[in-house]
């Protein structure tokens, strides 16, 4: 499943296993009509690729509420302050489980990635 930006990478952005389950790769602050990565503070990179995540969720007909685990990556740790709101605002209801560590990212100006495992309806 692609969002819409064709990208040559060995990978798939999201993938249903057993007809079941969603795994979404790692989404990050990409414009999906440019293929760029986005600049702005944490808060505006989070929304984008909460964003990009809804958009491959949405592929599959399902939504973040159907998340059960979600993986953070921050470039910068002490952004987890203001990162931490704007991603309880996708998830009001019950949450997913959910790991944030900082990490290296692999494009330049990437403040955040998320990869997150949603479950489907049968």
């Amino acid at each position: 499943m692609r969002p819409g930006v064709a990208q040559s990478l060995p990978y798939s952005h999201g993938v249903i296993a057993s007809g079941r389950m969603l795994y979404i790769s790692g989404q990050g602050p990409v414009d999906p009509a440019t293929g760029q990565v986005v600049d702005g503070d944490i808060e505006t990179q989070t929304r984008l690729t909460l964003d990009n995540v809804r958009a491959i969720a949405a592929l599959a007909g399902a939504d973040l509420s159907r998340a059960v685990k979600v993986n953070v990556f921050l470039a910068d740790v002490r952004d987890f302050a203001r990162f931490n709101p704007v991603y309880a605002e996708a998830f009001p209801g019950d949450r997913p489980a959910r790991t944030t560590v900082q990490a290296t990212l692999p494009l330049p100006g990437m403040k955040i990635e998320i990869e997150a495992i949603l479950a489907l309806d049968d």
